[in-house]
Formats: C-alpha cells, structure tokens, sequence
C-alpha cells in the first residue's frame, strides 16, 4: 500500500496510511447511529441470572485483545477532542454503557469490553483491551424512554465494522496530528522527547493489526452495519490470511449474519446458524480468534511458539456454565402493552401445526441420554434448499487455502500439500490452537468432560447446508429476524417473502405491535438494502403453493398472523424459567419431528 511520510513529531516519524480517511468516510460514516439512547434507569427482566453474575458476564476476559489499555482509555477520536471511549462515542456505535463498578469494571467500560492481561516473551504481562462476546451477544431494547436490558440477546445495535473502523480512524488521526498525539502523551505522563518517541513508536506498533483487521480482514463493499457481522468469513481471514501471512487465502466476508440469542445454546444438539458445532469450548475459543485473540500461525514449529495463543480456556468455560442458567426473557407487560391470551391460545395451536416440525417447543423433546447421562435439546437441521433464505453461509469461502508453514501439521492426506480445501485448513489450525492451549491445563478426565459440554467424541460429522431452527422461547427480543437480520419484525415472518419491506432502517428503538425494529430512520440512520449479496430475506415464506424452494407454510391469513405474533409474544410463559442442563429427569426423547429432511 502507498504510504506518504508526516512531519517529524518530537523525534519520531509517522507514517500513516494515504487511503485511510478515504475509507473511513466511506464506511464509519456510513454506519454510525446517532447517540440518542435514552437515559433513564436500565430495566433487568428475570433471566436467572443474579446481578453479581451479569456483571461479570458483561466485563469478562475472553482473551481478546485489541490494544494497550491506556491508550484505549486515553485516545481520542479522529474529528476532534472527545474521548474514544468516552459514553457518547460508545454509544453512536451501539455499545450499552454503564456506571463504574469497583469489582467488574473500575473504568465504567461499556458492556463487551474488558481488561485482558496477555503474557509476553519473557513472562511480562501486558494489560490490554479486548472485545468479550456480550459485546454482540447482549441487547438493548429503547422504548419510549425505557432501557429493557436482553442479557444473552441478539446484539441488536452494536456496529462493530463502524467501531473498528473508527478506532482505526483514531489511531490513524494520532499518528498524524501533532497536537492530538501531544495531547494524548500529556495524559499518559510521557513528557520527554524521549518519552514521546517511545510513545510513537508504540502507537505505530499498534495501530499496524487494527489497520490491517480494517483494510483486510472485513473489507467488503457491502457495509454490514449494526447487529450484523460476518463472523465465518472474519474468523477465516484472521486464521488463514493474517495470522498465517498468506493473503492470498482472504475471501471476501459478504455473508454477514446478526448474532444469535444465547439462552438453550448450552442445551443444544447442535450450535452456530449453520448447526454444525457441538463442543462449546471448540466453538467459544474460535469465536474468540476472530476477535483480536493473540494467536502465532506464523511460526515454523511448535517449539517456536505456532499454535501458542492467548486462550482463556477456564474463563471461557465459566461463561459456558453459567449460560447455561440463563432464562429466556419473559414479555414484559407492564412496558409493551399487555398479551392478549385467547389471541395467543389460538397462535399456540397454529405454531404447533405450522411451525413446530422444525422449532422445538418447550417442554422440548430431548436426545437420549450419552455416556454421560446427558440428553441435549433438540434443534431443527433445515436445508438451505428448502427454506430459500440467503445461501451466503455455504457459498463464501475461497475453495483452497495455501497452506504454507502449517502444511507438516496437517492430517493425511493432507499433510504437505500445498494447496487443501479452506474449510479442511480452518478446521484443523482451529482444533491444533485449542489442542496446545488445552496441553497447558493438564485437565483429568472429569475436567475434560465438563469443559467440552460432556459431548461424546468422536463427534459426529454435521450436515451440510443446513440452518438451525432452535426453540422460540424469547424471540420476540431478537429483531431484527432471519440468521442474517434482514426481515424487521415478527409479523413479516409470516407473510410471503416477496411482500416483505426490501429496504428498512436499523433503529434502536422497539416496535412491541409487530413485534421488532423501529424502521423510521428516527432511532437508527443505516439503511439496510436487501438487494445486496448476503442480504436477501427471501425464504422463509408463508404462501400458496407447494412447500419447498422456500415456501415453509400455507398463506395466512391476517388474523392468523396476529395470532401467532402474540402467541411468540406469550413464550416462556414462566419468567425465569431455566432450562435444566442436560434435561429433565421425565424428558421426551425422540428425533421424528427433526430428522425429516
């Protein structure tokens, strides 16, 4: 890439990237939402969780790691002085702040982000600051003044391809304003020449992999705006490209997808949108990597450091565990209106007849128990092919990888090929990362099975080209709808595709009537075009005609529809009402309702 030399600032040279604010209008601009939340008292539904354990939730280290910690809390913005961690910026980007609390979050960070501490070479301990997942799995529902807090939702206003490109713009903005960098050094005490140019030196350090996740790793011409995010395509990019040094495995991340509510996760047979995980710490600690984790694929052996990551495996567990005490959210009559029970009772019987084959319904039907005595929660396994929604899940990926130095590490008969199938590669650099981080806990065999989920291995091979349809308890909490967020609320899920709105807003504001976003443009300015690649909402559609190639379910009629939406409204009828690990004692087993395709 081009880039132009600054004036020496106090014994240093900056360099900074000649596209850089191009690109930061073109896409920070682009996706930044007002900061127009309202300010009163946040309200907590019952999801089984105590307050202790929802703060620590909120601030936990996951191992990600994105910058030093005293430049994040001291840096400014690119336009001007406000402070980039500063409530207003945290907010524009969809972030919930919060208040100061001593024990979890002493700096008063917004909820998703924490103090991580990565081990250097030579054992120094570096303070760092990284995303956690209730940066994208926790939500906010606004409504008229109100704040009603989704623990373990859908993350529904958080930007994180405007957030990251807007760090990027600070750093950038650092590197070459000479009274932003000074004004930074005179926070941080760095008063010397000498001082200043390790400060420099140090910043440049730094903003190098935040530029490169920018301009690499989720650049895409098609803006994901918030609550969605292409988390395969980023995690492959990081893994393969970045972290290997072989850009030429990068593919474009045009599938985004909004992240999936929490609560049951821990329970089911299968994870992810594309239900093809089952070990949750495999499946945590990927996540994990494609979110500034410290990890070395660069490295020639093992001895070297490849393989070596920044992974907080029993952190990561905890979370796991105590998800697994999460309650769906309850409707919340004394704020959106009070549910109409015979309307619901008539939805509940129309749920059972069109929608219950693929969503399980509470009190759910179970595996039988493995060895461990453990039945899990069954989920709905439906072909892409059937239910006609957006296909960019399957189809994104660059076909082959370079494998370069990982190619000795490789199983047969892949070993020291040079060139393997992209999804055969990330699987294995994925399971050699998590291979070495689990060497490091010497765990015996009891450890071991809790800390995979008491999941039987070998495990079995998923399905291909399938979405998840997991149980309905709390969707209604969720907007916006579809793996990839492309249909506003719960009443154009069940009209024909081709009826549903093409272009909407993303607000932050929440619609309790047909049940999702606010698409007014007055609480939210991204524009989400359902034209573009990864965004269609086609699928999924209630019509006349035979079932198939996206039609699910007869036409509705309106009545019919209202019913059903106050029915999704009704679920869990219980406020926190968790789900048993494992499963009921009297659990239903059986797989009819979900093996049909």
């Amino acid at each position: 890439m081009h880039r132009k030399r600054q004036p020496d600032i106090k014994g240093f040279d900056f360099l900074v990237p000649g596209c850089t604010l191009l690109f930061g209008l073109a896409l920070t601009g682009a996706a930044a939402q007002p900061a127009a939340s309202p300010s009163g008292p946040v309200i907590f539904l019952d999801q089984g969780w105590t307050p202790a354990e929802r703060a620590w939730y909120y601030q936990v280290s996951q191992g990600s790691a994105v910058m030093s910690y005293d430049l994040f809390l001291n840096l400014e913005v690119a336009g001007n002085q406000e402070l980039f961690r500063s409530d207003a910026n945290s907010d524009r980007f969809g972030l919930a702040t919060q208040a100061a609390d001593p024990q979890n979050n002493p700096d008063a960070l917004p909820i998703g982000l924490s103090k991580t501490i990565v081990k250097r070479v030579g054992g120094v301990e570096d303070v760092q600051v990284g995303l956690n997942c209730a940066a994208c799995h926790n939500a906010q529902l606004n409504y008229q003044g109100k704040r009603i807090r989704i623990d373990g939702g859908a993350g529904n206003t958080f930007d994180m391809m405007g957030y990251v490109n807007a760090l990027d713009d600070a750093m950038q903005a650092t590197l070459a304003d000479r009274q932003k960098f000074d004004r930074l050094a005179a926070r941080l005490g760095a008063m010397s020449v000498e001082a200043k140019s390790e400060l420099g030196k140090r910043i440049e350090r730094e903003a190098a992999p935040i530029h490169t996740y920018r301009t690499r790793t989720l650049a895409t011409p098609t803006v994901w705006g918030p609550s969605r995010i292409d988390a395969i395509g980023s995690i492959v990019n990081r893994m393969l490209a970045t972290e290997t040094g072989i850009p030429e495995n990068w593919s474009t991340p045009l599938a985004p997808t909004k992240p999936p509510f929490l609560w049951n996760a821990p329970h089911g047979s299968w994870t992810q949108w594309r239900g093809v995980q089952q070990d949750p710490i495999g499946r945590n600690l990927t996540e994990a990597m494609g979110v500034f984790m410290p990890l070395d694929l660069h490295s020639k052996t093992p001895q070297e450091g490849l393989f070596s990551s920044n992974a907080a495996l029993l952190d990561l567990q905890r979370i796991e565990d105590q998800l697994t005490r999460l309650a769906p959210p309850k409707w919340p009559e004394e704020v959106f209106g009070t549910i109409d029970r015979q309307k619901a009772a008539a939805g509940k019987v129309l749920f059972a007849t069109h929608c219950a084959s693929c969503h399980n319904a509470w009190p759910y039907t179970w595996t039988a128990p493995n060895k461990y005595g453990k039945r899990f929660l069954e989920v709905g396994l439906v072909p892409q092919k059937y239910v006609g929604t957006d296909p960019g899940q399957f189809d994104n990926l660059r076909p082959y990888a370079i494998t370069g130095n990982l190619a000795p590490y490789l199983p047969p008969p892949l070993k020291d090929k040079e060139i393997v199938p992209t999804g055969a590669m990330y699987q294995v650099a994925q399971r050699l990362v998590l291979e070495k981080a689990l060497s490091q806990l010497k765990l015996d065999e009891a450890q071991a099975a809790k800390l995979h989920g008491y999941r039987e291995f070998p495990l079995p091979e998923p399905r291909q080209g399938n979405y998840k349809a997991a149980p309905r308890d709390g969707v209604w909490a969720t907007p916006p709808f579809l793996h990839n967020g492309s249909v506003p609320n719960l009443y154009e899920m069940l009209v024909p595709a081709k009826e549903r709105t093409k272009q909407f807003y993303i607000g932050r504001e929440f619609d309790p009537v047909k049940v999702g976003l606010d698409t007014s443009g007055k609480s939210g300015t991204f524009l989400l075009d359902t034209s573009l690649r990864g965004n269609s909402n086609a699928g999924h559609s209630f019509e006349s005609g035979p079932l198939g190639n996206g039609v699910i379910g007869p036409l509705l009629t309106d009545s019919q529809r209202w019913a059903l939406v106050e029915y999704l409204k009704s679920i869990p009828e219980e406020a926190g009402r968790v789900t048993p690990f494992g499963g009921p004692p009297n659990a239903v087993t059986g797989t009819s309702n979900w093996s049909r395709y």
